[in-house]
């Protein structure tokens, strides 16, 4: 892979030994508490080490605007802005985060920070600020989302021409941002191998799962306009045999839209600490994802966790799973019903023990942790040369006098 995506220098890895002291605010559009993914691994990690406000969008109701400040774990706040109607319908919601915004960095003491942002329209509150640095995680190609807003993209580019890393989610969407700045660097969907590897011993299955028959085909994540609901429903209709389990949240779509048969078992969501327990009952995982512009650019975070579970998988054709898990034979790769039931009954017969170790292999230089250090040790270049610039430009002028 190393021919093709940008990775970081190494150098970056552990450079994070002269300014250490700043908080890191991350704008987002997912919410803490929807599904546990790729901004929770890495801002809890970065909680280890300084303070970080994770900065929701905001909620609205008819009690009066406030921000709704909750500490998780040790260094991590979730701040919700609570928006009453009342307000919104006075004042832009822009103006009245952003006033909640200066609520937070007072109250906090928020003086020397880093900004991260996961959705550009957070531009519109925050453009006022001024961090040590500006780091943009691009972790999806937002405006092929239903429901995007029409101004997304005109602040990505605001936002592009702002920041001073840019991290993608996947190696296409990379591809398809890194002629926009100088800085891009690909991070794709990385792993915590420990938690998903539970997976491999005995479980005893959860109550909900445990009287679905066998053999079963399981899917983890969020069910919204990327699932190839015309897929499911036809596979399951091929093989009535086989039990169809959908594990996660229904957004974005209508439930009634969703195929209704018998050996199709919607579960709803679950926690990250159950999702090893469900898996483990699976024969296949599988990504029934649509081919649609929402998911041209997705780098599913199921994948490497589907593997790290022992499990083989079946998918259809998403860029950043076809490169590389199928051209590694790590993932059953499959377009039309025929074939995901072909590949599915190749993947239940699919447990040699060197498909294991391949998986092992690649995954074993894929982790979250490595992730984050890469991260880290970029955005402390950035901050480390700022401090030394600010400390030149100090001395210089107090030499004059």
């Amino acid at each position: 892979m190393d021919n093709f995506d940008k990775r970081p220098p190494s150098n970056s890895r552990n450079n994070h030994s002269f300014h250490t002291n700043y908080d890191l605010v991350c704008f987002s559009h997912l919410r803490w508490d929807f599904v546990y993914q790729r901004p929770q691994h890495l801002m809890s990690r970065f909680a280890c080490a300084r303070r970080v406000f994770f900065f929701e969008e905001p909620v609205f109701s008819d009690e009066p605007s406030r921000l709704d400040i909750s500490e998780r774990e040790d260094n991590l706040f979730i701040v919700v802005p609570r928006v009453s109607h009342g307000d919104k319908e006075k004042r832009d919601v822009s103006e009245i985060q952003r006033e909640l915004l200066k609520e937070l960095f007072d109250a906090q003491k928020i003086n020397e920070f880093v900004l991260w942002f996961y959705t550009p329209m957070a531009l519109t509150f925050a453009d006022h600020l001024q961090p040590l640095a500006i780091v943009y995680d691009c972790m999806d190609e937002l405006s092929a989302f239903k429901f995007a807003p029409r101004a997304l993209h005109e602040n990505e580019a605001i936002l592009f021409e702002r920041a001073d890393l840019v991290f993608t989610g996947g190696q296409s969407i990379y591809e398809a941002k890194r002629s926009r700045h100088e800085r891009v660097y690909a991070f794709p969907s990385s792993i915590d191998v420990e938690h998903f590897a539970q997976a491999r011993a005995h479980f005893e299955e959860p109550t909900d799962q445990k009287s679905i028959a066998s053999p079963k085909l399981g899917f983890c994540g969020v069910i919204d306009e990327r699932m190839d609901i015309a897929l499911l429903d036809e596979t399951a209709h091929l093989r009535p045999d086989w039990q169809f389990v959908m594990i996660g949240p229904v957004v974005k779509i209508d439930e009634a839209d969703l195929p209704k048969r018998e050996n199709i078992h919607y579960l709803g969501g679950k926690s990250y600490q159950e999702l090893p327990a469900y898996i483990a009952g699976w024969d296949v995982a599988t990504m029934p994802f649509a081919i649609n512009e929402s998911t041209r650019f997705i780098s599913p975070t199921k994948t490497p966790e589907y593997l790290a579970a022992g499990k083989p998988v079946v998918s259809t054709p998403i860029r950043d799973v076809v490169r590389p898990y199928g051209e590694m034979g790590l993932v059953h790769i499959a377009s039309t019903a025929e074939e995901f039931v072909a590949a599915a009954e190749k993947a239940m017969h699919d447990q040699s023990p060197a498909r294991m170790r391949l998986a092992d292999d690649f995954l074993a230089r894929n982790s979250w942790d490595k992730t984050w250090q890469q991260m880290s040790g970029l955005i402390s270049e950035i901050v480390n040369l700022r401090s030394t610039r600010s400390t030149v430009a100090k001395n210089k002028v107090f030499c004059r006098y």
